[in-house]
């Protein structure tokens, strides 16, 4: 009852995995894991677009160039080059899936896509559904894969840890399938698998604020790292520039789009202040923008700065950005007449587990894609609405690799269930929550938008300390959701502020008072190597 078998089983259900299951569920047994509802994650929160070239006027070259300006030198050229040139692709696949992108008419009675532009780009190149474009792909791909009777879908189940040949006592480095917690029936599962995929998204719940969904726990680079995989350039953590600042408006993010329809971010008293951190203004990269608000925030003492894009006609403002309009609304800002106040938030993890442009990581069997995988597409910045073409060009990528696999001869080995004989029901819940809030205020203050040595030094230790407790809680008692994600946060955490510490300079995503400025000796990417060890 509690093991089952498949061809492949595919940890997350955002675009990147729902993707990879659509195009590998006509010839494979497939299992889609994930942690909440299959809409929850931070693909259908996505409100900006999906970029590509789709314009006239634009190019495969100019796409490329802003990917690699934005990554400040670390973009690989080689995946950027394929990325971009996979893009149109993409689209065409979403649209026959059935995605309803906005569109435009033109003025001979045409129609085509609205094309938007945000930060970074030198052309209108976002594809978008109003300013709801990852709910628009989240629910297609979802409908779609329902009617797929070779596809499992778990939800409400969480992945413990990948399972090893080394757990087996086999010399060859292979995963053979995890160990997932039924959360509902409180059971733990044992899932063979001939291919295991990581799509399980960022780690933004790393930090005190954040616009990522409750979700976005790090648990497939944790899981990776644990099971032997490399991962590279954690310390690029991009911080969205702008999330609405609300009390009760939690992790609403505000889309890069208004900023590309125009509009202003100002001071209290009205003077906008982009201007004189870059010639973009406004549409300066994410990283640019998020440390310009942090300055004038800390410079003055404020709680928060406004976007004000009220000087356009009110039905524009409406009609392009409908979602935006209502949930302002709900909190009485009505964003045709008045600014919205906005903070930064940690937004999207750019480093992760390193794969190949094929998906695969270091662990035979185990492939990562998304947020979770480091590709080399995004350097020390993701540009805006590289993530969703990401998720899109590497999941196919993957399944052809995946399904080329598939043809040869497999023999499933026996796996161990798994063993919770020395553990007990924890009496208490309350370690966990203290160690939770402390772990995301330490990144917060010391390992945020603007860093020091000192401060990275300092949350090193601290967070050490948090790894001891945390594990000898983990060891101890049985397994349940919060348990599993702060193990899993912690060690991501640590390997931000490793990968943070290791990089003497200012580049990117990567700010600190100590190198603040960038240094070509350091113009490469920072990889982290684990011990292998066994897993309970």
């Amino acid at each position: 009852m509690n093991q089952s078998q498949y061809d492949a089983v595919i940890i997350g259900g955002g675009a990147a995995g729902l993707s990879l299951a659509l195009h590998l569920a006509e010839n494979a047994s497939i299992a889609v894991i994930t942690k909440d509802r299959l809409r929850e994650g931070a693909t259908y929160y996505a409100q900006g677009g999906i970029s590509a070239v789709l314009d006239a006027k634009d190019s495969i070259e100019s796409h490329i160039e802003d990917t690699r300006r934005a990554g400040a030198g670390l973009c690989d050229p080689q995946v950027v080059r394929y990325t971009v040139e996979h893009g149109r692709e993409a689209i065409d696949w979403l649209v026959q899936c059935g995605v309803d992108f906005t569109r435009e008419t033109r003025p001979d009675g045409s129609t085509d896509f609205h094309l938007t532009r945000e930060g970074g780009h030198s052309h209108r190149r976002v594809l978008h559904a109003a300013d709801a474009t990852g709910k628009a792909i989240q629910n297609t791909l979802v409908a779609q894969l329902k009617r797929h009777p070779n596809v499992d879908v778990l939800e409400n189940h969480i992945a413990i840890d990948l399972i090893t040949s080394a757990k087996l006592g086999q010399p060859d480095h292979t995963c053979l399938g995890c160990y997932v917690l039924d959360k509902v029936k409180q059971q733990v599962l044992t899932l063979s698998s001939r291919f295991t995929v990581l799509a399980t998204g960022g780690a933004g719940k790393v930090y005190l604020y954040t616009s990522n969904p409750d979700v976005s726990t790090g648990d497939g680079i944790a899981m990776a790292w644990r099971a032997g995989c490399r991962v590279a350039n954690m310390e690029f953590v991009q911080f969205h520039p702008t999330c609405l600042y609300h009390p009760k408006a939690k992790s609403f993010l505000i889309t890069e789009a208004l900023r590309g329809e125009g509009a202003l971010l100002k001071l209290p008293d009205g003077t906008r202040f982009m201007p004189k951190f870059h010639a973009q203004a406004e549409l300066a990269p994410r990283d640019i923008v998020a440390r310009a608000i942090d300055h004038e925030m800390k410079r003055l003492g404020l709680d928060c700065v406004y976007l004000d894009i009220s000087h356009q006609p009110a039905d524009f403002i409406r009609n392009h950005f409908p979602t935006v309009y209502t949930r302002c609304l709900e909190f009485g800002i009505d964003i045709t007449r008045e600014p919205i106040p906005v903070v930064p938030a940690a937004h999207y993890t750019c480093g992760g587990v390193v794969t190949d442009m094929c998906g695969q990581t270091d662990l035979a069997g185990l492939y990562g894609i998304g947020e979770t995988a480091f590709t080399g597409l995004h350097g020390a910045n993701r540009m805006a609405s590289n993530s969703l073409l990401e998720c899109l060009v590497f999941a196919k990528a993957a399944a052809e690799d995946i399904a080329a696999r598939l043809q040869q001869p497999y023999q499933p080995p026996a796996l161990p269930l798994w063993d919770a004989s020395r553990v007990t029901q924890s009496p208490e819940e309350i370690v966990i929550a203290h160690d939770w809030d402390e772990l995301r205020r330490v990144m917060w203050d010391y390992v945020g938008i603007v860093r020091t040595d000192k401060r990275l030094q300092r949350a090193l230790a601290r967070i050490r300390i948090l790894q001891k407790e945390i594990d000898e809680y983990y060891a101890s008692h049985t397994v349940n959701n919060d348990s599993l994600e702060l193990r899993n946060l912690v060690l991501v955490a640590e390997l931000i502020v490793r990968s943070a510490i290791n990089r003497k300079e200012s580049r990117g995503l990567h700010y600190t008072r100590d190198h603040p400025a960038p240094d070509d000796s350091n113009l490469h990417n920072t990889i982290l190597v684990p011990e292998i060890k066994s897993l309970r």
